[in-house]
């Protein structure tokens, strides 16, 4: 009924697109948190692997035991591990990133119990983004962690804030000159010897001169940069196709949906697809938002998006029940059927639903 199907392929031409960006010996961090950004985090781990990603990396820990229960073995970070989560990082040999006092602290402990020493750890700073990590006044506090045995420092890293605008330059110059500034306090430092990173997809493709040792890849592999001509040679990952399930006549001056949400301006042919909001179509969508593809044509989504369903006007395309509707796909990607809405191809891909199927075409 409801299908996303995913073309590894494209997933191994984005990265080989993004590998050319960087220097040779410039690791990457596959990221796949999110469920792969709501594809099929396992299969989208065991491919980057398979085609040479350094790291993968995801959001909490239980994540992190997912893929190492399907097979997963080269090293993860995690970027924002909660303290109940902390035995679980062991358990699974997941790399946490420490990102406050009060959890830098309690893992050590943790540690201390077990006897454990030189466990991999990476040390995230706020330099500008404000959600979580270390103070950059922290610093030198940070640095007299490593004197002691428990850690071995990996990576030092941040979060640009608007590294996709080009409107914003002033503020990724405050960041990185932050960043900067931090970087040389730890190479100053003999208790350790991290490799550093700050670049996200969208600063790869604008900030390469700041790609230092490693750089996050998380929607490039997916096939969208954050800027229209930049994602004319990455190719998207994915393609939501839904049916039609029925299709009726309404009257001029008739209304489709819930509180009367769209009224018919002529006599209409109105198409119901048995998708919506709880599989990943927001409710923002409707009411001429956006608009899917039957058989080639665009037809404006109509009404209030419902749980289970959305309404379209299909007056004047030849179709019928159980023909395939295209949501996003070749006739415009999940970035555009975003844009349509106000929203960002992040939203739409993590937010598909468990009721889709994942089609893997290989």
């Amino acid at each position: 009924m409801n299908k996303l199907h995913l073309y590894l392929a494209n997933l191994d031409h984005n990265f080989g697109l993004i590998r050319k960006q960087l220097s040779s010996n410039t690791a990457i961090f596959g990221v796949v948190k999110a469920w792969a950004y709501g594809s099929d985090m396992i299969k989208i781990a065991k491919r980057l692997e398979q085609i040479g990603v350094d790291y993968l990396a995801v959001a909490y820990a239980e994540e992190g035991k997912i893929l190492r229960e399907g097979g997963i073995n080269i090293p993860i970070l995690v970027f924002y591990p909660q303290i109940k989560g902390l035995q679980a990082i062991i358990d699974y040999k997941l790399e946490p990133s420490l990102y406050s006092t009060l959890l830098l602290e309690k893992f050590r402990c943790l540690l201390k119990q077990k006897k454990s020493k030189h466990y991999p750890v990476h040390i995230k700073y706020n330099t500008g983004l404000n959600r979580v990590g270390f103070n950059p006044n922290q610093a030198n506090w940070v640095l007299e962690q490593f004197k002691e045995e428990e850690f071995d420092l990996k990576t030092v890293y941040s979060h640009l804030a608007t590294s996709e605008s080009s409107e914003n330059k002033t503020n990724n110059s405050k960041q990185i000159k932050t960043f900067l500034a931090l970087k040389k306090q730890h190479e100053d430092n003999a208790n350790s010897n991290p490799k550093f990173h700050l670049l996200n997809s969208s600063g790869i493709f604008k900030n390469t001169k700041y790609e230092f040792d490693a750089v996050r890849c998380g929607i490039a592999l997916h096939g969208f940069s954050n800027y229209p001509h930049l994602d004319q040679k990455l190719k998207p990952l994915a393609s939501l196709h839904t049916i039609i399930s029925q299709i009726h006549m309404v009257k001029k001056g008739d209304n489709v949906g819930y509180d009367l949400g769209w009224k018919a301006s002529k006599d209409s042919i109105i198409a119901t697809l048995p998708i919506g909001h709880a599989d990943g179509i927001g409710r923002h969508f409707g009411n001429e938002k956006a608009w899917v593809s039957v058989n080639g044509i665009s037809a404006p989504i109509v009404g209030n998006v419902c749980m289970d369903m959305i309404m379209i006007d299909v007056s004047g395309i030849s179709c019928k029940e159980e023909d395939i509707v295209v949501v996003f796909g070749p006739d415009q990607n999940a970035s555009e059927f975003a844009i349509s809405a106000g929203t960002i191809s992040y939203e739409v891909l993590s937010g598909i639903g468990p009721r889709v199927k994942r089609i893997i075409h290989s």
